[in-house]
């Protein structure tokens, strides 16, 4: 088996953490960050180098650049970027949503993922391979009431990955994926109880962690469901 370097935002809870402890049980690099920082220290503390985690607001671009470049220096470039980190709007008419909850969707989920590529994305071309993937939704292909923050921003994951795809050099991919319905904190948000029937983010991960480390240069510009 060939080791893989991945680098994972938004990993104190839900699919993040579920994924990291299937890549690192599979025996691959993992290297994370969450704006928590209880959650990162009980990874790090709970799995020592070659994996690091540290607390970082995806949202604040010198942070990202400060991360990214201090994995450079430990000579840690991804062959897996997962962009995983967002938050959802509670539920409301879109008229109702205050700005500033509107605007800390769109730093997470949208600015986020653009600063993440920024910073990890040119040591990848310069390596000549390489896996994006950026998570997205079904909310990012169809809309509901009550979400449209959330789904403004999964649209806008859709149509900057496919724009980003177009503009990778050969030996590199940039996919949006959707996890489906998973029983995460956000779909209780958007579902109640009634999402305890989906999938737990463990279960969840067993199965997609191998279909992610699976993806290659020839699945670039993909948008699918896993």
């Amino acid at each position: 088996m060939t080791t893989k370097t991945i680098v994972i935002t938004g990993v104190s809870r839900g699919l993040g953490l579920a994924l990291v402890e299937e890549f690192i049980a599979a025996g691959h690099s993992v290297h994370g960050c969450s704006r928590g920082p209880e959650a990162v220290v009980a990874l790090s503390q709970k799995h020592s180098a070659p994996h690091s985690f540290r607390s970082v607001d995806v949202a604040d671009a010198a942070a990202v650049s400060q991360w990214a470049e201090e994995l450079r220096q430990s000579g840690a470039v991804p062959d897996l970027l997962i962009n995983n980190a967002a938050l959802i709007n509670q539920l409301a008419p879109l008229w109702e949503v205050p700005a500033a909850e509107f605007s800390a969707l769109t730093s997470v989920n949208l600015d986020g993922v653009a600063n993440c590529v920024r910073e990890f994305v040119p040591a990848m071309i310069d390596r000549g391979r390489g896996v994006i993937v950026n998570l997205s939704s079904g909310w990012g292909r169809s809309t509901s009431p009550q979400v449209a923050p959330y789904c403004a921003t999964k649209w806008g994951i859709e149509g900057l990955t496919s724009a980003l795809a177009q503009e990778l050099p050969p030996g590199l991919a940039a996919l949006a994926i959707s996890p489906g319905t998973v029983d995460t904190d956000m779909l209780r948000i958007a579902f109640g109880a009634s999402a305890g029937s989906s999938p737990s983010p463990e279960a969840w991960a067993q199965s997609a962690a191998p279909g992610l480390l699976a993806l290659t240069a020839a699945d670039n510009g993909r948008s699918i469901t896993l």
